[in-house]
């Protein structure tokens, strides 16, 4: 019977009608697969422990900061800041608001200055007719009064009528100069004077 033979001759007899070799192959190349999948594994978490320790450590800074951001925020001192940068915004919205008015004025005033230069222009050296008529043909003080004005000068009176102060426009700079006259200095002086200073 099957029992009663030989152990060993058994063994041999199965070794001889059935091949391992395949098989054992098969568990090496598991073997293999699992060793790769083991050591695969342990890159992946030693990767992952670098990263966390990493992260850890950029948490730690930061909260650090934000520590120390918090306890140096001066929370009063920051409301006077805005206060403060409130009521200077305020002042420069006010200005730019007078300035802008300021700028419409002196368009306006240059408009009419622009307007009065053509009137002159077109009634010539000699004004117009009534002008004329006002000036006085033969009354030489008038003649000059005149003149003066065509140039820009404009002369003004004290009370005992004596010409004593003179307002000279300057055209080229757009500003005016305003001169007293005084008796020491010869016309001569003055005539020259404002020349000069209409000429600038």
């Amino acid at each position: 019977m099957l029992l009663e033979e030989d152990p060993a001759t058994l063994l041999r007899h199965t070794l001889t009608n059935f091949s391992t070799a395949p098989d054992r192959a098969a568990v090496s190349r598991i073997n293999d697969s699992l060793s790769t999948l083991s050591q695969s594994r342990s890159l992946r978490i030693h990767d992952a422990e670098t990263a966390l320790r990493k992260l850890s450590r950029q948490f730690a800074t930061a909260s650090s900061q934000h520590h120390d951001a918090i306890s140096g925020h001066d929370s009063g001192r920051h409301a006077s800041e805005i206060v403060e940068l409130d009521t200077k915004k305020f002042r420069i919205a006010k200005q730019a608001s007078e300035l802008e008015v300021e700028g419409e004025r002196l368009e306006a005033e240059l408009d009419r200055l622009r307007r009065r230069l053509e009137e002159l222009e077109e009634q010539g050296v000699e004004g117009d007719e009534a002008a004329r008529r006002a000036r006085g043909a033969d009354d030489p003080t008038v003649l000059r009064l005149w003149l003066y004005r065509s140039l820009g000068i404009t002369l003004e009176q004290d009370e005992a009528g004596n010409y004593n102060r003179a307002t000279i426009g300057n055209m080229k700079k757009g500003d005016v100069h305003v001169v007293n006259i005084d008796p020491k200095f010869s016309k001569h002086f003055y005539a020259d004077y404002f020349w000069q200073t209409m000429q600038g």
